[in-house]
């Protein structure tokens, strides 16, 4: 039987409990929440591998451009031809994987493709360190003519509270959004998504194109076991404590 003297420890324990508990619970919802993430980006790679490797297809046709939806599309493998429009070409600011050390900073040569029935797609040509952003500096890269581009279709560049706003009137870019870049340009019939050009050499060298990152990093089971060991930490380190408050001398 409990003893009359050990009652008040145990309600002392009332308090530690319940912060305990809600503590748990937390840890408990955020190691789920990350095995849902690792099914969910499982599936995700599976659809890129499947989509990236398949033949080249069509893009999606003008008349569907109004209900494109990237889960459905979106790194899939095409081909179209056009004509570019390089006095639009527009460099949108990023970083490009480097082989040694940290990522290069340059920019991605978003640039019109206007197709045979004058709609337009915009295609992010590839990668130019800042000292080829200016045109001038790379005299062979823009292709004139008709032009056959293969590429995946990749959905806009999405912004976030990092993200700085866009000066139009400098030529100064940050996000890879098609509909921002052709309004700026007055360009009408453009479709919502843009294409990633392959590694096919530009004249030139540049731009380097082939820069969809298609390894997507896949770490939920480690963020996982992290928060289940944590939770189970914790179990242990209140059952510690519970035990001695309970046990322990009079007035510990």
């Amino acid at each position: 039987m409990t003893s009359a003297a050990a009652l008040p420890r145990w309600r002392s324990l009332i308090a530690p409990g319940i912060a305990t508990l809600v503590a748990l619970a937390i840890l408990v919802t955020l190691g789920t929440w990350q095995l849902q993430r690792k099914s969910w980006k499982e599936g995700l790679i599976a659809q890129i591998e499947a989509r990236s490797h398949g033949d080249a297809g069509a893009i999606l046709p003008e008349a569907r451009w109004d209900s494109w939806q990237a889960r459905e599309d979106e790194f899939r493998q095409v081909r179209l031809t056009g004509t570019f429009l390089n006095q639009f070409e527009t460099p949108v600011y990023g970083l490009a994987p480097a082989q040694r050390g940290s990522p290069l900073q340059g920019f991605y040569l978003m640039t019109p493709l206007r197709l045979g029935d004058g709609a337009i797609v915009m295609v992010n040509r590839g990668f130019v360190p800042t000292e080829l952003r200016d045109p001038k500096t790379r005299p062979e890269s823009p292709l004139q003519g008709e032009v056959t581009v293969t590429g995946l279709v990749r959905a806009p560049e999405a912004r976030n509270f990092f993200t700085p706003a866009d000066d139009p009137a400098k030529n100064a870019w940050y996000a890879r959004d098609p509909q921002a870049i052709a309004k700026a340009h007055g360009l009408t019939r453009v479709a919502p998504f843009l294409i990633d050009a392959d590694a096919t050499p530009n004249p030139g060298g540049w731009p380097k194109g082939g820069q969809t990152r298609l390894n997507l990093p896949n770490d939920h089971l480690k963020y996982a076991f992290t928060w289940f060991g944590i939770a189970l930490t914790l179990i242990g380190v209140f059952g510690v404590f519970a035990w001695r408050r309970v046990n322990g001398p009079q007035g510990s």
